[in-house]
């Protein structure tokens, strides 16, 4: 079994019913040893989290993702499990990402964080929130799509 099948991808599910996902970016994140391990042991949770972007000076930060902490680790190696984690981008993106944040109802919303060649990595979605009945749309879609598949896959 090769390492990547192993790494646990942490995901957002409920981002994807609350808001309407445009644009995707990957971005690297600054971690601590201890976050590190908490997150391959897939301790980490960021349903509740958000992301602040600033193009003066340009900075990427991860708010309210709770990664729990890693006993091993000690008491004197511990973090702080809600701390606000900065993320790495090029500064165009960061840019382009605090002009999307500007826009009206837009906010950045983390979708995923994953390893890529052994280096954490989340993806950050540009998002608009949804309405209730645009939510009900999307699960009633969801579902005639479902069956029109489980049909289609009958006839054959």
């Amino acid at each position: 079994m090769s390492k990547q099948a192993r790494e646990p991808e942490i995901e957002n599910r409920k981002a994807r019913h609350d808001f309407e996902i445009g644009e995707t970016f990957e971005c690297g994140m600054v971690l601590r040893g201890s976050e590190v391990k908490s997150i391959r042991a897939g301790q980490a949770s960021i349903a509740e989290g958000f992301v602040m972007a600033r193009s003066n000076p340009p900075t990427l930060e991860l708010h309210g993702a709770h990664i729990a902490e890693y006993p091993p680790a000690g008491r004197d190696r511990q973090h702080v499990p809600t701390r606000v984690r900065r993320m790495l981008a090029h500064v165009s993106e960061i840019r382009k990402l605090a002009l999307a944040m500007q826009a009206k109802g837009c906010t950045l919303v983390p979708l995923k964080i994953y390893f890529k060649n052994g280096v954490a990595k989340l993806l950050v979605g540009v998002a608009t929130g949804r309405k209730k009945g645009d939510k009900r749309a999307a699960i009633k879609e969801r579902e005639t799509k479902r069956d029109i598949e489980r049909e289609m896959g009958r006839r054959r």
